[in-house]
């Protein structure tokens, strides 16, 4: 294997639709323009949700005094994109597995952190197809909004972590209104609150959770 470039990973996306679909937001992801795009709205995106300055270094910052990654783990970045937190967690000295199911959005993740640490996969994080209690840690950046599956999602990090492993999820929260239903209805987007991330973490104990606007971090242990 070569770390820090997009390799063929296990691809373990299902055909039938009916056990597996994407959603447009998903199908969108798989374009060159909005890979090439994500990172500039992912270092913007914060800011404008909460309506206040909130960089990548603050969150980046927020999610390391938390979690402490450290040399020895292995994280999963799940829904990696641009590769925002495979980055960080690659400085820290873990070693990363960052998938996505778009092809783009690995390229352009290989592209802007090409890091030693880092081993980008194509991978459906809803069905892996990995071995269970394989990851010390797993960070889940949005993702769990754009996915069909939320719930699925979040079981099968939940099965990846090893007793004593660390979930790190940021999401958008459920605020109520129209312009969220609109991007339910269109873009297939989904907004959970802090009652309904933790029902579908059966088994994880939340350590932390902080909402600013209606941007949350939260931070779970499995038991």
């Amino acid at each position: 294997m070569q770390p820090g470039r997009q390799l063929e990973g296990t691809v373990n996306l299902a055909p039938d639709p009916q056990t597996y679909r994407r959603t447009p937001a998903q199908r969108s992801n798989f374009l060159e323009v909005t890979a090439r795009g994500y990172a500039l709205w992912r270092a913007r995106s914060l800011s404008l949700l909460t309506g206040g300055p909130l960089s990548l270094c603050a969150e980046a910052a927020y999610f390391t005094a938390l979690c402490r990654p450290h040399p020895g783990e292995h994280w999963l970045d799940v829904g990696t994109s641009a590769g925002f937190y495979a980055g960080v967690l690659a400085r820290a000295g873990a070693q990363v597995t960052a998938c996505d199911i778009s092809p783009a959005m690995l390229r352009e993740a290989a592209r802007r952190e090409p890091h030693p640490n880092i081993y980008y996969a194509l991978l459906n994080a809803e069905r892996s197809g990995l071995p269970g209690e394989s990851f010390s840690g797993v960070t889940i950046g949005a993702t769990t909004g754009e996915t069909a599956s939320p719930q699925a999602m979040l079981a099968e990090a939940a099965r990846l972590l090893i007793p004593g492993g660390q979930l790190w999820i940021m999401a958008q929260a459920r605020d109520g209104s129209g312009a969220q239903a609109l991007l339910t209805r269109f873009g297939g987007l989904s907004f959970a609150d802090e009652a309904q991330l933790t029902a579908w973490l059966p088994g994880l104990r939340r350590t932390d959770f902080w909402r600013r606007g209606n941007i949350v971090f939260g931070r779970w242990i499995k038991s």
